[in-house]
């Protein structure tokens, strides 16, 4: 399934059907040309009537509307359009299981707006930086938080075209984030990393170092210059490390180490640790084509961990199930797929190279499900610099070649050319990632 196919469940985004945002909002001229053509697409496929029918009911039901003659009350009568919005805060908070005191109902709407905001603000800082004025969201659109104002910009003609896809593809994020805030205050996500957290202060890392306590070390590495592979690796200390300058082919790459215990040996560990961010479950859902983060969001809590060596992951793992029978919980190990020691990459995500080293599994414990991925220092390096197995382009395969750059921000309104970008992104960030 594709969110830019015949089988997306983002139907109503589509600029190229029934739904797409014109010049002007049509429904306010139903004997047009356009009005016509829209309504003859309609009647070709039995599907879309009644996606049309249920996305039409939607809209009436939430501004409490019996037709499409009535928004124009809404749009130009302030007294209507904020009954309208108050009856909807409501409507929302009831369905999204928001307690309805109105400020804590106003306070989650503003979060949702303000994750989708950021949805399109992360691609502009990272992924599709160079055309961040391409892509930046109107004004007017970027300070609304209101879906019921939202939702009457997308049919007012004083808008333009690009203001008013921006509003639906607004509403659109706006509806995932509630749905993933919903989510995690079912599953009581915050209070899991917490919880994560005191597993590994009080049972995992050394209890010789306080709190935070992060040895500061650096890998030294040579890279072969057909992939960028890494070919050799040694461990410096700081004044080591000022000693060298490296040149075309090198890196020197920053780690923060912590160290854990086993049979009396301190074992020194670079870990992350990860609760992924609203905005990042949102894109993850597009990516996936899916609305339901319990079955699209698998990984909301991630730890992923560099050492030495492979004896030093296989100890790692084994202190891990032994600190979980000392916190009193079991830890089983799921989902497992291990690259490290010779075995193929299992994983079928869009844009995932088959040729990335780790040892990757869950691990069920004390109530949670913890993503873990674990790295040599070799593994870690390509993981990071190597062509065809970096993230960072792999941040920019997935967005592109699952369509979700083309869905946010279709061709016939920012103009983009989606193929050329990615080609020219992975270009900037593979030279970007080769810089010594």
């Amino acid at each position: 399934m594709t969110i830019l196919g015949t089988d997306s469940i983002f139907t109503s985004m589509l600029q190229d059907g029934p739904f797409a945002v014109g010049d002007m909002p049509p429904l306010f001229h139903p004997f047009s040309k356009e009005s016509r053509q829209w309504m003859s697409t309609l009647n070709d496929d039995p599907l879309l009537k009644t996606k049309y029918r249920a996305v039409r009911n939607q809209i009436f039901d939430f501004l409490g509307i019996s037709g499409f003659d009535a928004i124009l009350s809404l749009i130009y009568a302030p007294h209507l359009r904020r009954q309208a919005s108050e009856r909807s805060r409501q409507l929302l908070g009831n369905m999204f299981g928001v307690p309805a005191v109105p400020e804590l109902i106003e306070r989650h709407l503003q979060e949702y707006a303000r994750t989708a905001d950021n949805v399109i603000n992360s691609l502009r800082r990272k992924v599709l930086a160079p055309y961040s004025s391409h892509i930046e969201t109107t004004n007017e659109i970027e300070t609304m938080h209101d879906p019921v104002d939202l939702l009457l910009a997308l049919f007012d003609e004083r808008f333009h075209r690009k203001a008013r896809f921006e509003a639906k593809r607004k509403l659109v994020l706006m509806g995932l984030a509630g749905s993933i805030d919903q989510r995690e205050r079912e599953t009581l996500i915050e209070q899991k990393f917490a919880d994560f957290l005191d597993f590994l202060n009080m049972y995992v890392w050394s209890p010789n170092n306080k709190i935070g306590d992060l040895e500061i070390s650096y890998l030294y590495s040579k890279h072969a210059p057909d992939d960028f592979r890494c070919t050799e690796v040694c461990v410096l200390d700081e004044n080591a490390a000022r000693e060298i300058r490296p040149v075309a082919g090198e890196k020197l790459t920053l780690i923060k180490r912590r160290r854990f215990l086993d049979n009396g040996r301190d074992i020194p560990i670079y870990v992350t640790i990860r609760k992924k961010e609203p905005s990042a479950k949102v894109l993850k859902l597009l990516r996936k084509n899916e609305k339901n983060p319990a079955v699209a969001v698998d990984d909301e809590l991630g730890l992923m961990a560099v050492l030495n060596s492979i004896g030093d992951v296989k100890r790692f793992v084994r202190h891990l199930t032994r600190s979980a029978l000392k916190a009193d919980s079991f830890m089983t190990l799921e989902d497992i797929s291990d690259t490290l020691t010779g075995g193929v990459y299992g994983g079928n995500a869009t844009g995932s190279s088959a040729k990335t080293p780790m040892l990757k599994f869950f691990a069920r414990l004390g109530g949670m499900r913890v993503e873990f991925i674990i790295h040599t220092n070799r593994s870690y390096l390509n993981y990071i610099y190597q062509r065809d197995v970096a993230h960072d382009e792999y941040e920019v395969k997935r967005i592109f070649d699952t369509g979700v750059a083309e869905f946010l921000f279709p061709v016939d309104i920012y103009h983009l050319d989606m193929t050329r970008i990615r080609s020219r992104q992975l270009a900037r960030f593979r030279k970007q990632i080769e810089e010594f």
